[in-house]
């Protein structure tokens, strides 16, 4: 196949992913503007007035790159995991993996998908951000934030393609948000410092992976980390290559795809 066949092949998925989430934006882009705003308001406002500082930061600073990045996360994850698991459901998948598509194609067409609604998502929870005083127009590094956009897009959309191979139902594509991703966003330091918390803590929150990303954004916004945020880039490539893997072998021996 020639690169152009390729381009087209890859163009094709992802268009089809984004008219997907702009037809029904109502459910894709707002809820989560609409969530935020209550967090926000909540957490930032009422909770925050009586916190007071966190780490030298304001609580409503300190709390909204975790609040930023915990959409984009849901959102790049609840994308992969529905369209998935729809074609599989509708049984297009498999006219998919008979087609001249390589499956390395196939993943990034999907995650492709849930970059973009994850960034969408991202940067329109930052102006209600902005709104409620939780981000001024000075951020630390922006190329970071967008950088951490599109990698924290990329390792759960991966997590959401997962997922969807996986499901043997639409229930079941809410299992690991519910009992998994949720739990670890919430103890992954989203609402707290590490210097907050007994030693003891301290050493269980750094085997959560949602903490090194946690950090991360929190550094490319506001300039503060409780870790060396190289350490948290690396973590986050690591988490990437090793979905990608998982995936691409998924794919490729048709596991739970194949009837």
């Amino acid at each position: 196949m020639t690169i152009k066949e390729y381009w087209t092949i890859y163009y094709t998925l992802l268009r089809k992913e984004v008219v997907r989430i702009f037809r029904i934006w109502p459910q894709t882009i707002l809820p989560s503007a609409i969530t935020m705003s209550l967090y926000f308001l909540i957490f930032g406002k009422v909770v925050g007035a009586r916190v007071g500082m966190m780490d030298g930061f304001d609580y409503m600073q300190f709390i909204t790159p975790g609040l930023v990045i915990m959409a984009v996360i849901n959102n790049a994850y609840a994308n992969v995991v529905g369209s998935f698991y729809g074609a599989r459901f509708s049984h297009s998948i498999e006219e998919l993996l008979v087609s001249p598509a390589n499956n390395h194609l196939i993943i990034l067409g999907y995650i492709s998908g849930g970059i973009v609604r994850g960034v969408i998502v991202g940067v329109l929870v930052s102006i209600v951000a902005a709104l409620f005083g939780g981000i001024s127009l000075h951020f630390h590094n922006l190329l970071l934030i967008m950088l951490a956009f599109l990698l924290c897009g990329a390792l759960f959309s991966l997590g959401g393609l997962l997922n969807g191979i996986f499901s043997q139902s639409f229930d079941d594509t809410t299992i690991f948000p519910t009992f998994v991703l949720t739990p670890l966003i919430y103890l992954g330091g989203v609402f707290y410092g590490l210097s907050v918390l007994p030693p003891f803590w301290q050493h269980i929150v750094q085997y959560n992976p949602l903490f090194y990303i946690v950090d991360f954004v929190r550094f490319a916004f506001i300039g503060y980390s409780s870790m060396n945020p190289t350490i948290a880039f690396v973590a986050i490539i690591i988490f990437i290559v090793v979905l990608y893997s998982l995936a691409w072998y998924l794919l490729s021996r048709g596991i739970r795809l194949k009837s």
